[in-house]
C-alpha cells in the first residue's frame, strides 16, 4: 500500500495523475504532446498560456507570470530554485526542440565553505527529457526542495543503462539515441500571489 503524506496528497492534480513520473521526487508530471504542432507554431508566434490556466494548477487561480526564454544549441542553465515568491508549482511548455532537465539536491553550507577543498560541479540526481510540445509540472518537494538546471550541450546521448525517468512517455527516448538540440523556446508559467507582490512593493 502506498503511503501518502498530507502535503503530497494536497499537491496532486487529479487530472494529471495519469502523467505522473513514477520513481521521481514528488511531484512531477510530464504530459507529452500537450499541444499540437499547429498550436506550437501559433505559440512560437503569439506565446499564449490559456491551456495551462485551464488546468487550475495554482489553487484554482489563473497563472499571472510567464517567462519566455529562447535557448540556442549548446546553451544551458545553472542549477537553481525558483524561490518562495511563487505559488509552489512551476509549469513549462517546450517549443521547437527538446532539452534535458536535470534535478539536483540542494546545496549545503559546507559547499560554500572557503576552507574546504574545491568541490567538483554537482551531479544531477536524475534527469527528465522534455520533448517539443510537452508540458512539465513540478510540485511539492520537486519544486520546494530540489534545484533544476540544463547542462550546456548540443547533443544528448541516451545511455542505455540510464534513460531519463520519463522515457516511457517520450517517443524519442530510445536506448543509444543521440538527440541533437535545436533552438528551443520555453514558456515557464507560474503564479505570483498578489498578497506577496503587494508586500514586496511595501517593503521597498
Amino acid at each position: 500500500m502506498e503511503l501518502v503524506s498530507m502535503e503530497d496528497q494536497d499537491s496532486r492534480v487529479p487530472a494529471l495523475e495519469p502523467f505522473r513520473v513514477e520513481q521521481a521526487p514528488p511531484i512531477i508530471y510530464y504530459v507529452p504532446d500537450f499541444i499540437s504542432k499547429e498550436e506550437e507554431e501559433y505559440l512560437l508566434r503569439q506565446r499564449y498560456v490559456d491551456k495551462v490556466s485551464d488546468l487550475s494548477l495554482f489553487g484554482g487561480l489563473p497563472a499571472n507570470h510567464v517567462l519566455v526564454n529562447q535557448y540556442l544549441p549548446g546553451e544551458g542553465i545553472m542549477p537553481h530554485e525558483d524561490g518562495p515568491l511563487y505559488y509552489p508549482t512551476v509549469s513549462t511548455i517546450s517549443l521547437g526542440s527538446h532539452t534535458m532537465l536535470d534535478l539536483y539536491e540542494p546545496r549545503q553550507p559546507k559547499d560554500d565553505d572557503p576552507t574546504e577543498q574545491p568541490r567538483p560541479p554537482p551531479r544531477p540526481t536524475t534527469s527528465l527529457l522534455l520533448e517539443p510540445r510537452s508540458l512539465l509540472v513540478l510540485r511539492d518537494t520537486a519544486y520546494t526542495r530540489l534545484l533544476h538546471g540544463i547542462a550546456a550541450a548540443s547533443v544528448d546521448p541516451l545511455d542505455t543503462a540510464s534513460l531519463p525517468l520519463n522515457a516511457a512517455a517520450c517517443p524519442s527516448a530510445l536506448p543509444g539515441a543521440r538527440l541533437v538540440r535545436g533552438v528551443r523556446v520555453s514558456l515557464t508559467i507560474r503564479r505570483v500571489p498578489r498578497v506577496l507582490r503587494a508586500g514586496l512593493l511595501l517593503s521597498k
